[in-house]
């Protein structure tokens, strides 16, 4: 399908209007997932004409992703990346795991931004950043889109690791699901309940009568009140 490529105008409206020199384009992958980490990516990319294909990571074939990682990682002025493991996942909700990786993100940078091209609708990051939200931003912002490929390509390559030096976690599919929903996920979910990779305050446990009990109750009342505030607008 025939799709606009990414162009540097939020950026450029960013840099007139509050004398932004450094603008980083962040972006996620997995937050649903059942199993491993949600992963952030922070990039900044200046104002240089991008690799062709550049978009949304959603539209490109796995194969031309891991091309064009590979290129943009040389190509970003700078790229960082930070994960919100499952264990803090459970512990705070998505929206505070989400702000988590962001900021891990953000500060490994070598330079701080002076501010933030978040994708998506709502702002999970905060203040002190100074952050502007851009609906379908990884499609439309090149630093976003940048983001979005790089954190794909990383994620999904931690993910087909997780198969353990036995490959006692290969049944769930890893390798192919990414750790998101599947015919093949839940099966092995349903036989041999979750690894230590999964996510066990998520709803797929209460499906699965047998494992049920191992079903975790968020410790952040703060983060309670977050997710039922509907910030996120996702469900699980």
């Amino acid at each position: 399908m025939p799709y606009e490529p990414p162009t540097h105008t939020v950026e450029r409206s960013i840099r007139a209007t509050t004398g932004a020199k450094i603008v980083a384009g962040v972006d996620e992958v997995g937050r649903g997932a059942w199993a491993g980490p949600v992963t952030v990516c922070a990039a900044v990319t200046g104002l240089r004409r991008p690799p062709p294909g550049l978009t949304d990571s959603k539209l490109i074939t796995p194969k031309r992703r891991t091309e064009l990682a590979a290129v943009l990682e040389g190509w970003v002025t700078a790229y960082a990346l930070g994960d919100a493991s499952p264990e803090e996942i459970d512990e705070l909700g998505m929206t505070a795991a989400l702000r988590l990786a962001a900021v891990r993100a953000l500060e490994a940078l070598p330079v701080r931004p002076d501010a933030v091209i978040l994708d998506g609708k709502h702002d999970y990051l905060g203040l002190p950043w100074r952050v502007r939200t851009v609906i379908k931003g990884d499609q439309s912002c090149i630093a976003v889109s940048a983001a979005s490929v790089i954190a794909k390509v990383r994620r999904d390559a931690m993910m087909a690791q997780l198969v353990g030096a036995r490959g006692q976690y290969a049944g769930f599919g890893f390798a192919e699901n990414a750790g998101y929903p599947s015919p093949v996920h839940k099966a092995a979910l349903e036989e041999l309940g979750p690894t230590p990779y999964h996510r066990l305050s998520w709803s797929y446990l209460d499906a699965l009568p047998q494992w049920r009990h191992l079903k975790k109750t968020r410790l952040s009342a703060e983060a309670a009140a977050l997710e039922s505030g509907g910030q996120l607008g996702f469900d699980f």
